[in-house]
């Protein structure tokens, strides 16, 4: 299994291989185009020297900040986006013991127990929770029981509702395609 996110392959294949990766690239996704955010732990781990998550919570926030901030930039809120990775980096080691995949993997939990888990994350409300679940049951291997109720809509198969439904470029358009859908019918209802 490799994930196909990013139209990079470094990128794709670090947030294929290390959970916590993955984990800040959702949190990074939003008002940014998804491939930025996804490509954003490739960038913290070369500038940083490392993706560990005590090393980023231990991280001197100003300096965490300047780090995000360099060209290209790894978001374009990069103040408040860096003490956001640094806090969700605090939780998975306070949490978690470091272990980003604990979250899905501890205790062998189901659908609705990761949910939950991830709502208490820093920056995961309902829907990016949702997102990450179906995109840990759809890509990422996760077979808990009831993970697709517990992502709902976003579980579904055959929906091209999110980033975990990208696994090409056809994907990645239908879900782009989705997702104006999205913004026009709620500018309407405005």
């Amino acid at each position: 299994m490799t994930l196909h996110i990013t139209g990079d392959e470094t990128a794709d294949q670090l947030l294929t291989d290390d959970p916590l990766a993955l984990l800040i690239g959702m949190l990074l996704d939003q008002q940014v185009a998804m491939e930025t955010a996804f490509a954003g732990p490739l960038k913290i781990s070369e500038r940083a020297g490392t993706l560990d998550a005590a090393a980023i919570a231990g991280f001197e926030p100003d300096a965490f900040a300047e780090l995000f901030s360099a060209t290209p930039a790894v978001h374009r809120f990069p103040g408040s986006m860096a003490a956001r990775v640094q806090s969700l980096c605090t939780a998975v080691v306070e949490e978690w013991g470091g272990d980003a995949s604990a979250i899905w993997r501890r205790d062998e939990p189901d659908g609705a127990e990761v949910l939950k888990r991830l709502k208490k994350l820093p920056g995961f409300g309902e829907q990016k929770a949702k997102i990450f679940l179906a995109l840990l049951g759809k890509q990422y291997g996760y077979t808990g029981a009831g993970w697709r109720e517990a992502s709902a809509p976003y579980g579904e198969e055959g929906a091209f509702r999110s980033v975990a439904d990208i696994v090409s470029p056809e994907s990645l358009t239908k879900v782009r395609e989705h997702k104006r859908a999205m913004k026009a019918k709620a500018k309407e209802s405005s």
